[in-house]
């Protein structure tokens, strides 16, 4: 008995020690792919606004474990057509896999309600637009903003496939043992150029899986109470979210006015990826066309 303990002991032992160096191993390499800034927010990844005081605005919310940098290309085009643009830096993102680890779908949720709020104090008009993970936190932004003029969703994450969903359900018994876990759902940008560009994590803690998680589920729970017009935009191609998951969603969203478009040749971040001018002339259409004659929103 003494030496079936002192054998558990042992185990345990190695086991926290190896996981303390791949946690360490993995941040090296990802610090050295990813310099951080005096901030401590990775270089290129800090949010970003581009201003028109008085203007229409735009909040644009970006994808878990992504950055901004992301929705610049978006941006752009958006401030191009005449809107302000405002896309924060989501917390817990751009930084350090530690920080990765202790985030939680209530950080998410709260610094995105913010920032809406922040921008409603300076103008009379304000939509929303979320790319994946930020297209849940939209969706819940909506359904407690009934005078929201538009919303578009940009392969918005609305469903977790198997293999994650039991990978986020399981995490509180894998989490500490294995401090990351990759995603084996392919690339998720198919222009390689463009992939190079990524300042994406490229991997999930066991923390942020299951804020992702249950960031979706919240997200689900409020796609019936939605009433904004709501265009959402999505790949056939998309690595992680499939066909029926993107009907499906499409079907339970509230808004009487709603519009599913479907773009080809890219995967799940289709504003950087193949197409993306395509992406661009969609949603600024579409925020365009309901932008004259609205009152403030609440």
């Amino acid at each position: 008995m003494v030496v079936f303990a002192a054998s558990m002991a042992v185990v345990f032992v190695a086991g926290v020690t190896f996981r303390a160096w791949h946690l360490r191993a993995i941040e090296r390499l990802s610090t050295d792919r990813r310099p951080l800034g005096a901030d401590g927010i990775v270089v290129g990844a800090e949010g970003f606004t581009l201003a028109r005081p008085g203007a229409p605005a735009v909040l644009l919310l970006h994808g878990a474990g992504d950055t901004p940098q992301t929705l610049r290309y978006l941006g752009d085009a958006l401030f191009a057509r005449g809107f302000h643009v405002e896309a924060p830096l989501l917390p817990g993102h751009g930084r350090t896999l530690d920080a990765f680890r202790r985030t939680s779908a209530d950080e998410w949720l709260d610094s995105a309600r913010m920032s809406y709020r922040g921008l409603q104090k300076d103008h009379d008009w304000v939509a929303i637009a979320g790319l994946s993970m930020g297209g849940a936190l939209a969706v819940r932004l909506a359904a407690d903003a009934p005078q929201l003029p538009a919303l578009c969703l940009i392969a918005p994450y609305l469903a977790l496939r198997r293999g994650a969903d039991r990978a986020a359900r399981t995490s509180r018994w894998w989490g500490p043992i294995v401090p990351v876990i990759e995603s084996s759902e392919g690339f998720s940008v198919l222009d390689p150029v463009e992939r190079a560009k990524s300042l994406a994590y490229g991997v999930f803690t066991a923390a942020a899986l299951r804020a992702l998680r249950e960031t979706v589920q919240r997200a689900n729970d409020a796609l019936s109470h939605v009433s904004a017009p709501t265009l959402l935009v999505q790949s056939r191609e998309d690595n992680r979210i499939s066909v029926a998951d993107a009907e499906r969603a499409f079907s339970m969203l509230g808004a009487r006015e709603k519009r599913l478009e479907w773009v080809s040749g890219s995967a799940h971040i289709i504003t950087v990826d193949y197409g993306r001018e395509r992406v661009f002339a969609l949603v600024a259409d579409w925020l365009d066309g309901h932008r004259s004659g609205t009152s403030r929103t609440n």
